[in-house]
């Protein structure tokens, strides 16, 4: 699917809660259009001697309620229009946990592992340099995504501070030596156990009888499962790009860990069953969270799912038809913007901390990161329950409303 679907998909729910909070078309036009997109050319010297020419985008979207924020991806699918669409999807969440950004993304057309580590380093730096000049900490403010770490915004803010002076708070997502927040890289995952909790006690699950898939074995995937299993879930399945592994008792997620660190992949785990990600996706269990890429439950599979209930981990998993047939189905779904939040909250806490130069303890991190994205998922619940809708409504709803406020009281809107 190409980018411009991407947004056609991401406007639909869009459309959902501007049609509820009656906004015009042109109000509509105003808070759909990114306010500045722009596209660079990067040449790089490989490490052969030749000269390849890579892509990148920033696109920002609305800087209504705070200065830009959101990741940069590396992958051979960044456009300009799946960015666009993700920068707008970093709008309404800031704004639905209310923190003070705005919404923003940037990418580079790239296979990251057939990369070597020089010539990531020269990419990362000559993008940084291409963009700098609608960066900064009051402005935009970058942070990991897809295919990038710690380590690339080490770069980018390396290479940022060689133009303007030592500037740690230009990116979040740093290693905690220059600058970085203790518990960012677990925030993620972190963020979406707290909710999935949350939804638990309200639904009265025990955990200890509570069965957990998760779609992804990457940074966000890892750490949800880890998290899990401390807490006494049943993890029954996981996947990763080679396919997924599955146990009727629960898999051992620390030992897991240790068995991807040496072979590289989940694949032959002892004591699982190896399985397709079509399969993990229908495998019946009391959380399905999807942690992983866009899009895989459409229309296609969204019949087969047989979870209770499904928290997207990852950005944009569930299209706009199998969203339909899941709530048709009674499956609760909750939404990217809401429950894959945490990144973007202790990104928040960091660029605090680097204003001031300043650290705080994983403690109040973690507990500060607790406090806001529940405080997010009980307004979305709220509101879900008193107007009859769905979460990922409600949730747009919320989002979008804070946005319109910020934009008319700033007078973008002529009111």
């Amino acid at each position: 699917m190409s980018g411009i679907e991407t947004v056609q998909e991401v406007n639909m729910f869009f459309d959902e809660a501007a049609s509820f909070l009656r906004l015009n078309e042109g109000d509509r036009a105003v808070l759909k259009r990114p306010w500045t997109e722009l596209k660079v050319s990067l040449p790089i010297k490989m490490d052969s001697g030749d000269i390849k020419v890579f892509t990148g985008y920033r696109v920002q979207h609305n800087d209504s309620r705070g200065p830009y924020k959101g990741g940069v991806r590396f992958h051979p699918d960044a456009d300009m229009d799946e960015i666009g669409a993700l920068a707008s999807l970093m709008t309404w969440k800031t704004a639905l946990v209310d923190i003070p950004f705005g919404g923003a993304k940037g990418g580079i057309q790239c296979i990251p592992k057939e990369l070597s580590t020089t010539e990531l380093n020269r990419l990362t730096r000559r993008y940084t340099n291409h963009i700098s000049y609608i960066l900064g900490v009051n402005r935009d403010i970058p942070a990991p995504d897809l295919g990038t770490n710690s380590q690339v915004m080490a770069w980018m803010m390396d290479a940022y501070s060689q133009i303007h002076g030592y500037t740690p708070g230009i990116v979040t997502g740093k290693p905690v030596s220059l600058g970085g927040s203790v518990g960012r890289d677990s925030a993620t995952g972190r963020g979406v156990t707290y909710v999935m909790n949350q939804v638990a006690d309200n639904l009265e699950m025990n955990t200890q009888n509570t069965s957990v898939v998760i779609q992804g074995a990457g940074q966000v995937g890892l750490w949800i499962a880890q998290i899990a299993f401390e807490s006494g879930y049943q993890i029954k399945g996981i996947s990763d790009v080679n396919g997924g592994i599955y146990s009727s008792s629960g898999l051992n997620i620390t030992d897991l860990k240790e068995y991807l660190t040496s072979n590289e992949s989940i694949i032959g785990f002892p004591d699982s069953e190896t399985i397709t990600n079509q399969e993990l996706l229908e495998l019946e269990c009391d959380f399905l969270i999807p942690a992983a890429i866009d899009r895989v439950i459409n229309d296609s599979n969204a019949e087969m799912i047989k979870a209770k209930v499904i928290i997207e981990g990852a950005n944009h998993p569930i299209t706009p038809e199998a969203d339909s047939v899941l709530n048709a189905k009674g499956v609760k779904i909750i939404p990217d913007i809401l429950a894959n939040s945490g990144g973007v909250i202790v990104s928040y806490f960091e660029w605090t901390q680097n204003l001031y130069q300043h650290q705080w303890p994983e403690e109040r991190v973690t507990q500060e990161l607790r406090r806001i994205i529940l405080d997010g998922y009980k307004a979305v619940e709220k509101l879900a329950i008193s107007e009859d809708i769905s979460y990922r409504k409600a949730a747009y709803i919320i989002g979008v409303n804070k946005v319109v406020e910020a934009s008319a009281l700033r007078g973008f809107f002529n009111r």
